[in-house]
């Protein structure tokens, strides 16, 4: 059984290098390393440390980052285009990744293309690491004869994927903590403030205004067990949402739901259209056949509208009919999109078109992202305002009604 060993070793330059490799002994990791090329420092098995040994939960602590995949990308890129062969470049960036499970994959890749496994194939054992799109193009830079090309294109196809989720999750985290806080203060004055006037109301025994009634309501559930079938019913119809989405129809509805809300439906738009753009630019720059290429953009676009749009142009390209045809009756594509698709097919350059359409919705989502804050920063005080304003308002309204019982 192979055990996993902690290495330090010294390159022909003197450079500490540190990383793991697994191996049936350890004579047998250090000839291995001796082989690479390096000095071995110090050679330990991770699992004679007992402070070493982690524990892994699939899914969860062993997940590999997708901008870890593209800067090794980028990194790889470089070095097969500086000369170094596959294998060695591998056996580099697996001891330099600092993501140690893609260090593990890596090293798996590294193993079956020195035992003659096309690297586009070795790449596909990985799924879930290596996507079909990151495996198709590099099949046809095989293919082609220009893996370091191909390389270089799907590492900035992943740059700009990590780029754009990035100001996308940046967009979302000041509504997502605004929303976050004005819910904790509102269950705090519905379980803290609330009861006391409650009570103040009932020993003055006046009529309430309906505003008060209920918001102490409202109080009187947070503040007991029946809270816990409030949570109960959110957390069932979180999962019965789930489960829907995952259904064929569900995941449709869904999906289009998501490019129609104010501010966030445009930007998802925008955002969708640029991976559309870019992605069908790559793959057939890269020399992808069109109806292969329009099967992955659709199983690659992350939303069942572009994927049925998608397919939807690659029934009428099989028909023989221009792109452009079922395009320009989609809401999904504007008008500018299809025009630029338009010229790209009469001038014999569609994936330079399909580029530059990429480039031009990129700097939208940009623009988008960076007015985001001057547009969510006032709204989101309005909301705090009124939800706080609502509830002292509602609880101060009695005392107008009782001006009326005192004497």
């Amino acid at each position: 059984m192979a055990t996993t060993f902690d290495y330090k070793v010294r390159d022909r330059t003197g450079t500490l290098i540190q990383g793991s490799l697994d191996g049936d002994s350890l004579p047998l990791v250090v000839s291995r390393l001796r082989s690479m090329g390096y000095l071995p420092v110090s050679v330990t098995p991770v699992n004679s440390r007992g402070l070493k040994t982690e524990v892994v939960i699939p899914g969860l602590t062993d997940r590999i980052k997708a901008k870890d995949v593209a800067v090794f990308t980028r990194q790889f890129a470089t070095m097969v285009d500086a000369g170094l062969s596959i294998s060695r470049a591998l056996t580099v960036l697996s001891t330099q990744v600092s993501n140690k499970f893609l260090a593990i994959k890596l090293r798996e890749v590294r193993d079956d293309v020195e035992v003659g496994l096309a690297l586009s194939d070795a790449l596909a054992k990985h799924p879930k690491v290596f996507d079909e799109l990151y495996v198709s193009m590099v099949r046809a830079g095989e293919l082609g004869g220009s893996i370091d090309v191909v390389l270089r294109s799907v590492a900035t196809q992943l740059e700009k994927q990590v780029e754009l989720a990035r100001k996308i999750k940046g967009a979302m985290a000041y509504p997502v903590v605004v929303l976050s806080v004005i819910g904790i203060i509102f269950v705090a004055m519905m379980v803290l403030i609330v009861p006391v006037f409650s009570r103040l109301f009932k020993t003055l025994g006046a009529p309430l205004p309906t505003p008060t009634k209920i918001v102490i309501d409202i109080s009187g559930v947070l503040a007991s067990w029946r809270a816990l079938i409030v949570v109960a019913v959110i957390v069932g119809a979180v999962l019965i949402l789930r489960r829907w989405i995952k259904t064929e129809k569900g995941r449709l509805k869904w999906d289009a739901f998501k490019l129609k809300p104010p501010i966030f439906g445009p930007l998802a738009h925008k955002a969708a259209l640029a991976r559309f753009s870019y992605t069908l630019s790559s793959l057939m720059s890269s020399g992808v056949p069109v109806m292969e290429a329009l099967d992955i953009v659709g199983r690659a676009s992350g939303n069942a509208v572009v994927a049925k749009a998608t397919q939807e142009i690659k029934v009428a390209v099989r028909q023989g009919r221009p792109f452009t045809d079922p395009m320009r009756s989609n809401p999904l594509f504007p008008l500018l999109l299809v025009q630029m698709v338009e010229v790209g097919e009469q001038t014999g350059a569609l994936d330079d078109m399909l580029f530059r359409a990429a480039g031009y919705y990129q700097g939208e989502v940009d623009q988008t992202v960076e007015n985001l804050s001057s547009i969510l920063e006032p709204l989101m005080v309005v909301v705090m305002g009124a939800v706080v304003g609502t509830v002292i308002i509602s609880l101060y309204l009695p005392m107008l009604t009782y001006i009326k019982y005192v004497k």
